[in-house]
């Protein structure tokens, strides 16, 4: 019962880790990375489809990405999706090769993004710190419905601190890391 309690709090918090590493990817930097274009989404027939589906993403430098449409028909809704996508980028076309030059980003837009990523790593924390209550009324109930005994609830509360302790060691971990690499010129 415990273990379970443990182990669902474990992934909980393990998909709110991995939910804010994919919401830093999209905080860009002045670097390309392909991840960026992840959730501009093409109307491919009437259809709203992801980019990766009607295109190849690749970088061509380290500050440009090129993507190549799979129908020739496609370039134009393909550039005006990565234009409409209100992610600062300003795609130009080369034939059948879209190239999206990513713009140097100045010192104020840099501090605009730190807080951004601030605020999204404190969103991650509260989310943890609600797995972590969660967690702890659940044993609380286990107790009161005599399942488990006072020393097995201190202990199993001590050991989702402990789990809780370690996600929030991890976010700052990853929050460090993107405002050096946003910061970083």
């Amino acid at each position: 019962m415990i273990s379970d309690v443990k182990k669902n709090a474990e992934q909980k918090m393990t998909r709110t880790l991995e939910a804010l590493k994919a919401d830093f990817a999209k905080v860009r930097t002045g670097r390309a990375h392909t991840g960026i274009l992840d959730h501009v989404m093409v109307d491919y027939y009437g259809n709203p489809t992801p980019l990766g589906q009607v295109a190849g993403v690749s970088l061509i430098d380290a500050r440009t990405i090129g993507v190549q449409p799979w129908e020739k028909n496609m370039v134009a809704p393909v550039e005006k999706a990565i234009r409409d996508a209100d992610l600062g980028l300003n795609p130009a076309t080369n034939g059948s090769v879209i190239r999206v030059p990513m713009p140097m980003l100045t010192e104020e837009r840099r501090r605009d993004l730190t807080k951004v990523v601030r605020g999204e790593a404190e969103n991650a924390k509260v989310a943890v710190r609600n797995v972590r209550r969660d967690s702890n009324e659940h044993i609380k109930k286990l107790l009161k419905d005599k399942k488990i005994g006072e020393d097995e609830e201190r202990r199993a509360e001590e050991e989702v601190q402990k789990l809780t302790d370690r996600f929030i060691a991890e976010i700052d971990k990853a929050l460090h890391v993107k405002e050096a690499d946003l910061m970083a010129v």
